[in-house]
């Protein structure tokens, strides 16, 4: 009976550090997607300040 008892403990412990692990990973990849869109926001300012500054002159 103890042994069934230390299978079950093992067996959430290790259920939760790979729910962790998958977590950790699906937050890794929003940020890389996050860093994405401000790159494409960045240039997006950088490309209207430079008409701007254009039409200023």
């Amino acid at each position: 009976m103890e042994e069934v008892l230390v299978r079950i403990v093992l067996a959430v412990i290790v259920g939760v550090l790979f729910g962790i692990v998958y977590c950790m990973r699906v937050l890794v990849l929003m940020e890389r997607r996050v860093a994405r869109i401000e790159e494409h926001i960045d240039r997006v300012v950088h490309k209207i300040l430079r008409e701007e500054m254009k039409r200023k002159r």
